[in-house]
């Protein structure tokens, strides 16, 4: 008889603890339907990977400092001009560097790890001034932070320009155009003086021109009544 209790004791044991474990295992998702606590943490992790924000993507970009210097360790030099730009569903900077050795190269580094894609010696320097890089007193790293200064945002263009869009006609004065992605959501082009560092904002003209097209409206309907 005692040995019959002892075996049902155990019996009742084996079976209390295997229904602890199943409930361990089993979630109730909600709906009454129990589900595996495994799956539903697998679940969770791709819902929280899938809702990543734009501002999070953003952040796995090199910035423009980190792919001037990926690019300088591949063609010793002065960068002129980088850019952000999608090529092949990929998102690159595309950068100009005039080398040590005198000779102009298009560099792409990949904007996600720093790797440097292609160096291509560039043989068109007809829109280049050779002399643009040592006449300019402010260098890039500078431009850029003095343009983040008057704007914070993100640097996706920064280009040195010799402005040579001036009424005269003539050359104008060397200067860094850097378009930077505003913490505001807009969009801002800015130009950095290449001698005094100076920043300067470049105005939407459209927004302009919309203003005045509206006084223009105005003017017509006082003029129709």
């Amino acid at each position: 008889m005692k040995r019959n209790i002892a075996i049902a004791t155990l019996t009742a044991a084996v079976l209390v603890g295997g229904g602890l474990a199943a409930t361990a295992a089993f979630a109730d998702s909600g709906n009454g339907v129990k589900e595996d606590r495994t799956a539903v943490a697998d679940r969770t992790v791709v819902a929280d990977r899938a809702a990543g924000t734009t501002e999070e993507r953003k952040a796995e970009r090199l910035t423009v400092d980190e792919a001037v210097g990926a690019a300088l360790k591949a063609v010793p030099g002065t960068v002129t001009e980088a850019e952000l730009d999608d090529d092949d569903s990929r998102t690159v900077w595309e950068l100009d560097v005039y080398g040590s050795d005198k000779v102009w190269h298009d560099v792409t580094v990949d904007a996600r790890n720093g790797k440097v894609l292609s160096d291509r010696e560039d043989d068109d320097n007809d829109d280049r001034d050779r002399h643009a890089p040592r006449s300019a007193a402010v260098s890039l790293d500078a431009a850029v932070k003095a343009a983040l200064g008057a704007q914070p945002g993100t640097v996706t263009s920064v280009d040195l320009d010799d402005n040579d869009d001036d009424d005269d006609g003539g050359r104008g004065a060397l200067r860094w155009d850097v378009d930077v992605a505003g913490e505001d959501g807009k969009q801002h082009e800015l130009h950095v003086d290449a001698k005094s560092g100076k920043v300067t904002v470049d105005h939407d003209d459209d927004n302009d021109n919309d203003d005045h097209d509206g006084d223009d409206d105005s003017n017509d309907s006082n003029d129709d009544d």
